[in-house]
């Protein structure tokens, strides 16, 4: 997906025109491993911070508007997960900060007390071109077409380990001698592309986001267990390896693009409609097991939330499906969910370039490098300084983001972060004509659908800062929610009814409202 700069043609992202699509299929397939991008920034982050998730430091446990990460330099690309973070640089190393339970940090953090709340290198046998976050896993491409991954899946019976042998906190490769081109991480489950185009899942596949395993066997607790979720695995259509020329997770269901017909197929979550697909009565929903054609079309890129999809068209429009509650449809505060795919009129006007969504977020990039958020803001993952939900896309306008162009924006269970260019505003403030820091307002006013600071630019700059008392928990509050809620309704059997709507607002972590 495009980052502000102008467009290159990669195959692996799916931007390859038709008409090449048409001719390729006619000699030898094969894809081509992805360009690392050239435009770096530096990285904010805002949101909930309580296990290093921010990388601001022990004593930063809350951002209400984006800030600063040190020690993050030349980073092209970034990747929030459940409660942890990865963030690539121009020269291919990886650094990760936040939780570190299950080991999704990919590396030491026990000798040095601390040292998940700060941005540290990943040791990777080679250069890295592409990472992905998933809950508890993270992923990331290597220049030579080999994919490692760290950490753990989880399931509704909790911890599923990485492989069959358990977590992995040091980086494994995921299928040997098999060279890749592209990852995408959801909740808990992988998908890889490999370069003949093949899609291959691991994980978890409860809600049926793997594509390959039957309802029966995907609560692993069949005759052969885990063995066929933890093992990497292709998916077919119609007894056939399917041919993708790109593939999406959200953080239930996998999407890729058929490369002969550029049609979108989909499979996993979809109790609303969030793939694309309908369900065969309003009450009752049924997750989707092996792919099926979805009513997407003219897709550039998919993304989404728990319950929600967002998808970028070819006309750099943004369109929407799925559950209404918190605002994360953009679509003003309606009375039904979003069963067929929607545009988000407010940015109908708007060239958007980038798309992202957290659990009940979502954001959109413009080609000026404005950012606009929507949806949920209990955990001021939004960046717009307040909690209250957005109903409608907002522009987020903070000293970090005002006068720079924002590349990108990765949100995770309770926090986001923002790559933004290098390039200083054109009238920055001198740090010696800084006024003493103020306790910013807890809210900030709103103009022309604008997220306006009430405080000033210095008073920005001493924004919400607590050191919680309470004990550090072991870091799977967002993990629980994902065997909770993201299961709600979601249970291993082909049928379920509609979940109950929950309305309560999250207090202190642990405390979150259902999605």
């Amino acid at each position: 997906m495009g980052r502000g700069r102008p467009k290159r043609e990669n195959v692996a992202n799916g931007d390859i025109p038709p008409a090449k699509v048409a001719r390729a299929s006619s000699t030898k397939f094969e894809l081509a491993l992805p360009i690392i991008p050239t435009l770096c920034g530096n990285v904010l982050s805002c949101g909930q911070g309580e296990v290093g998730q921010l990388g601001l430091g022990e004593d930063v446990m809350e951002k209400t508007r984006p800030a600063l990460i040190e020690g993050l330099k030349e980073i092209v690309d970034i990747s929030a997960g459940g409660m942890h973070n990865l963030c690539l640089t121009r020269k291919g190393e990886v650094y990760s900060f936040g939780c570190n339970d299950e080991g999704a940090l990919g590396r030491a953090t026990a000798d040095e007390e601390g040292s998940e709340f700060e941005p540290r290198k990943i040791d990777l046998p080679a250069a890295c071109l592409k990472i992905s976050a998933g809950d508890s896993h993270s992923a990331c491409l290597l220049n030579d077409g080999r994919v490692y991954a760290w950490g753990s899946f989880r399931d509704s019976h909790g911890n599923m380990g990485l492989t069959l042998e358990g977590n992995k906190r040091l980086p494994i490769e995921v299928i040997p001698g098999t060279k890749s081109v592209d990852i995408a991480s959801g909740g808990d489950h992988l998908v890889i592309l490999t370069e003949n185009g093949h899609v291959y899942t691991v994980g978890c596949a409860e809600q049926g986001q793997l594509g390959r395993i039957s309802t029966r066997a995907a609560s692993g607790e069949s005759r052969r267990g885990k063995t066929d979720l933890l093992q990497p695995g292709v998916v077919t259509l119609k007894g056939k390896k399917v041919l993708a020329d790109a593939i999406w997770a959200s953080t239930y269901c996998t999407f890729f693009k058929d490369r002969n017909t550029a049609k979108i197929f989909a499979f996993g979550l979809n109790n609303y409609c969030q793939l694309g697909i309908p369900n065969p009565s309003e009450n009752v929903v049924k997750p989707v097991f092996v792919p099926e054609l979805t009513s997407f079309t003219d897709i550039k890129c998919v993304t989404g939330g728990q319950h929600h999809t967002l998808v970028l068209k070819n006309d750099n429009k943004v369109y929407v499906i799925g559950r209404k509650e918190y605002g994360r449809l953009g679509l003003g505060n309606v009375t039904a969910d979003a069963s067929t795919v929607s545009l988000v009129e407010t940015l109908a006007d708007k060239n958007i370039v980038e798309i992202s969504c957290g659990e009940s977020t979502s954001f959109a990039v413009t080609n000026k490098g404005e950012v606009y958020a929507w949806g949920m803001g209990s955990n001021q993952q939004l960046g717009t300084g307040s909690e209250d939900d957005e109903y409608k896309p907002v522009q987020i306008v903070s000293k970090q983001v005002q006068g720079k162009k924002v590349l990108k924006v990765s949100s995770g269970g309770q926090h986001s972060l923002f790559l933004v260019e290098e390039k200083p505003s054109e009238d920055p403030t001198p740090v010696s004509e800084a006024k003493p820091a103020k306790a910013p307002a807890k809210t900030g006013k709103k103009t022309n659908d604008t997220a306006v600071d009430s405080t000033t630019p210095d008073e920005e700059n001493a924004d919400k800062e607590t050191k919680l008392d309470e004990p550090k928990t072991n870091g799977t509050a967002s993990k629980g929610q994902a065997n909770g809620d993201a299961k709600e309704g979601t249970s291993s059997s082909s049928t379920a009814e509609k979940p109950a709507e929950v309305e309560k607002k999250p207090g202190a972590r642990g405390r979150k409202r259902k999605m």
